[in-house]
């Protein structure tokens, strides 16, 4: 579904990803995990055209990306960033609805994707389609982001760390929430996060990024019991320390 061969992108003599090659099945959720600076981000951006790449290729369901005009590309790939991004003085319905708007669609179309989305999200449609953003907790935003996302029903779906800024508990509802939607509808989706717990939870694979270069790709599982290196293992350091944390407090308290 998702194909990107040799891919680079060089800024001046800084190369930001580096010969990057990696597949995405068809409804798969293939999760790019890596510090600040390990070029996942910049992997994302390129698949959608937000940045072009310097060399490789990159094609989504066969064809290569560089055929469409970027506006066009975007509008066939929903895409969902920490952000949110939603526009402050329109409507939550409105904000939903603008991609389908700009394709086109019949009001009555856009009415009822709009609320059937706000179900999907688990929004109450009629208390808050006719809210403004600045009236939804951030935890409704994003979700309203991805409602968005969704608008019009595209196959691949791309999220930039799109539960960062959350609370814990809220973080964990969405997670949940996006991995039924996402098997729902069957997406295709590439997942960035710097969380490692988050990745293990959410993929069916992982790509590990460092420094722009693939370190290791593969399942959770196959990741967690055979790591390629010790970025690998440091990586996979933390949640098991969290565990173990955890293990032993309620030691304790027993």
């Amino acid at each position: 579904m998702i194909e990107l061969q040799h891919l680079t992108k060089r800024y001046g003599d800084t190369v930001a990803v580096n010969d990057l090659t990696l597949r995405v099945a068809r409804g798969e959720l293939l999760v790019l995990l890596g510090d600040s600076g390990s070029g996942k981000t910049t992997t994302l951006k390129m698949i959608n055209r937000l940045l072009e790449r310097t060399s490789g290729s990159i094609r989504v369901d066969g064809r290569d990306v560089a055929d469409l005009a970027p506006h066009a590309l975007r509008r066939q790939i929903g895409y969902a960033f920490q952000e949110v991004g939603l526009f402050s003085h329109m409507t939550i319905a409105a904000n939903i609805g603008i991609t389908p708007a700009l394709l086109g669609w019949p009001d009555d179309a856009i009415r009822s994707r709009v609320d059937e989305l706000l179900e999907l999200v688990e929004l109450d449609a009629d208390a808050l389609r006719h809210r403004h953003p600045a009236e939804l907790s951030g935890g409704q935003q994003q979700r309203v982001g991805v409602a968005r996302a969704l608008a019009a029903r595209p196959q691949v779906m791309l999220l930039d760390e799109p539960f960062g800024a959350l609370d814990p508990l809220t973080r964990s509802r969405l997670q949940e929430s996006f991995g039924r939607i996402r098997r729902e509808l069957d997406l295709t989706a590439v997942f960035v996060t710097h969380d490692m717990v988050e990745a293990l939870l959410l993929g069916d694979r992982i790509a590990i990024m460092r420094a722009g270069r693939l370190v290791q790709i593969g399942t959770p599982r196959t990741i967690m019991r055979d790591p390629a290196d010790n970025h690998v293992r440091q990586l996979l350091d933390t949640p098991r320390r969290e565990a173990a944390l955890v293990e032993r407090l309620l030691a304790r308290q027993t």
